[in-house]
């Protein structure tokens, strides 16, 4: 066999490499400026120009500068490493445990993508599409804990809080606001923030044993 043919065998997959680096520079360029010039003053241009791509090579991969700015909260959902939350979880059923793993991953989310959630609202403001961007990341974090807290067995919760409940105290006790009071205003480590919004939605949320 000449290296000819076996080097077309992976042409279909060289391709998709290609793809997916482009979309990821693509991506990286948008955050930079989104971040630094704000959303209303980037232009499409603006980040093809950044990234080094054609201004049709952008639209091909996300649509338009709000498809670009959905792609960034899906990587931000993945900087925070959802497979090493699912690990914990599957590791360890205890609702204790499953409370501090879930803490470490919004931790984790906050630490490596707060700047891109806080533009998100922020940037939603004035921009409807933004903001149903920023609401969907917010009722996939709803659905994911709803998921975990509906696998728990019957009394795990305190008495008188239901599921729909339980979702809104965690939401009330984990949010993007609660993680930058406490690094940014007070100092806190990002590891201390996570290990006292465990011990506090275990005391908010589960029945003494």
């Amino acid at each position: 066999m000449t290296a000819e043919p076996a080097r077309r065998r992976y042409d279909s997959l060289r391709r998709t490499a290609q793809a997916q680096q482009t979309s990821a520079e693509i991506a990286r360029a948008a955050r930079e400026l989104f971040l630094a010039k704000g959303w209303a003053a980037t232009t499409v241009r603006d980040v093809a120009h950044a990234a080094g791509v054609s201004v049709p090579t952008v639209y091909a991969a996300y649509g338009n500068k709000a498809g670009l700015t959905r792609a960034l909260a899906d990587a931000a959902d993945l900087s925070a490493d959802l497979p090493l939350l699912l690990a914990d979880l599957e590791a360890a059923p205890d609702p204790r445990r499953q409370l501090a793993a879930m803490a470490a991953y919004d931790r984790r989310l906050f630490e490596r993508a707060g700047d891109v959630i806080v533009l998100l609202r922020e940037a939603g403001r004035t921009e409807p599409e933004l903001a149903e961007v920023y609401r969907d990341g917010r009722r996939r974090g709803d659905d994911a804990h709803r998921q975990v807290l509906s696998a728990w067995p019957q009394g795990s919760l305190r008495h008188g809080i239901d599921v729909p409940t339980a979702v809104d105290i965690y939401a009330a006790i984990c949010n993007i606001d609660v993680y930058l009071d406490l690094t940014v205003e007070r100092g806190w480590p990002p590891q201390r923030v996570a290990k006292w919004w465990a011990a506090v939605l275990t005391r908010e949320l589960l029945r003494e044993r």
